[in-house]
């Protein structure tokens, strides 16, 4: 197994990379590659939305619409990859698990076909709780964006 070397700035993670990272995996693993990355700080992740996503099957028929929980899911899953990285914690066997989401908003459908980007920068840190905020982008349109806390640990 590779390991992951980071510099101040890595430019990408594959979905490989991210498994190597997170515990996460299909269908709950929401991000497809980590670009443009400053460890512990910031961080922009990719989800390529198909209409193969199982939650498409539900949500809603004849009209397929990414539920916002799980937009919500991928920017945690980004800012993860941030933590996950800044403690050089490569799948040691901790966890990250959100505490707060505030501040949501979902300002347009994320549909099968879309490339969301997630926007993801650190407010503060304070020991194992780091809070962030996250903004998803189609096409460089806002589509949702929300403020959330998350706490690393060990299982």
């Amino acid at each position: 197994m590779k390991k992951i070397v980071l510099t101040t700035t890595t430019q990408s993670i594959d979905v490989e990379g991210i498994q190597r990272l997170l515990p996460h995996r299909y269908p709950m693993l929401m991000i497809d590659r980590v670009i443009d990355m400053e460890s512990g700080l910031r961080a922009t992740g990719i989800k390529n939305v198909t209409i193969n996503e199982p939650f498409f099957q539900g949500h809603f028929p004849g009209h397929p619409v990414m539920p916002g929980v799980l937009i919500i899911e991928a920017m945690a899953q980004t800012a993860a990859v941030v933590v996950v990285t800044a403690l050089e914690r490569e799948r040691d066997g901790s966890v990250v698990y959100f505490m707060s989401i505030d501040q949501a908003r979902f300002r347009k459908p994320v549909l099968p076909g879309d490339t969301m980007y997630l926007h993801v920068e650190k407010q503060r840190s304070r020991g194992n709780v780091w809070k962030f905020t996250g903004l998803a982008k189609v096409n460089d349109v806002l589509v949702a964006e929300a403020t959330y806390a998350a706490m690393i640990r060990d299982l």
